[in-house]
Order: C-alpha cells, then structure tokens, then sequence
C-alpha cells in the first residue's frame, strides 16, 4: 500500500514537468556542449543519459497507459478496482523511472548554474534580455 502510495505521489509530482522534460534536456545538452571544459562535471554527461533513457520510457509506458485505459471496461471510473488497479500497476512501472528523474534532474540546474557563471558566448546569449540591453547602452 505504501509503494502504491509513494509511486503515485511520485508520478503526480513529476506531471508538472512532464510536457517541458524533453525542452529541458534538449537545452541541457546545448548548454553542455558549450561549456569549457574547466566548467564541466564529468558525472553530467551520464546524469543527462539517464534522463533521456528514463523520459523515453515514460512517454513509452504513458502511451501503454492510454492504450489500457482505453480497453478498460466502461464502468471502469476512477475509484473502481478496475481502473486503480490498472493505474497503480502503471504507477509502478514508472517508479524507476521517476525516480532517476528525482535523483539525476539537478544536474539540468547545475548545468544552468555552470552556463550562468562560465565567461562564454552562450553566457551572454542566456542572460536575461534587461541585462543585455543595459550592457549594449553603456
């Protein structure tokens, strides 16, 4: 029950990014490949691995979850043992996954933080526009 619990708190926690992971990674990876080398940990390389093998099966199984929802029976509403039940088993496919974005997603700040700080081109680009209009006046 408590597992159950956990991977359905954890799959609600993650829908808040869900529609933006694949944008995040995608910058993420730009961001990487642009940073000096002096910038860069080398652990960031496999984290960002990791979330894209992880995003790739979570948009896999929430495909396998709209088609099972689909083939459920019509009574089959939430607060039914047919649906949650199928619902909690897809909750517990996720986990993993979730949970590698839970234990490996800092690394997109922490590349962020790094782009932020290193005294590069992309540094510039990044910046917030106001900035860069009161640098381009003086």
């Amino acid at each position: 029950m408590r597992a159950s619990q956990r991977d359905a708190d954890t799959a609600e926690a993650f829908e808040a990014i869900r529609a933006g992971a694949r944008h995040l990674l995608t910058t993420a990876d730009t961001q990487l490949a642009h940073l000096p080398t002096h910038a860069v940990q080398n652990r960031w390389g496999y984290q960002l691995g990791v979330l894209h093998t992880a995003l790739d099966r979570l948009e896999a199984l929430h495909e396998e979850w709209l088609r099972t929802r689909e083939g459920l029976p019509a009574k089959a509403r939430p607060g039914t043992p047919a649906f949650d039940d199928a619902l909690a088993e897809h909750h517990a496919a996720c986990w993993s996954y979730l949970d590698d974005w839970a234990t490996h997603g800092k690394a997109l700040r922490e590349i962020n933080s790094a782009v932020r700080k290193a005294r590069s081109p992309l540094a510039s680009i990044l910046a917030p526009a106001s900035v860069r209009r009161s640098a381009a006046r003086k």
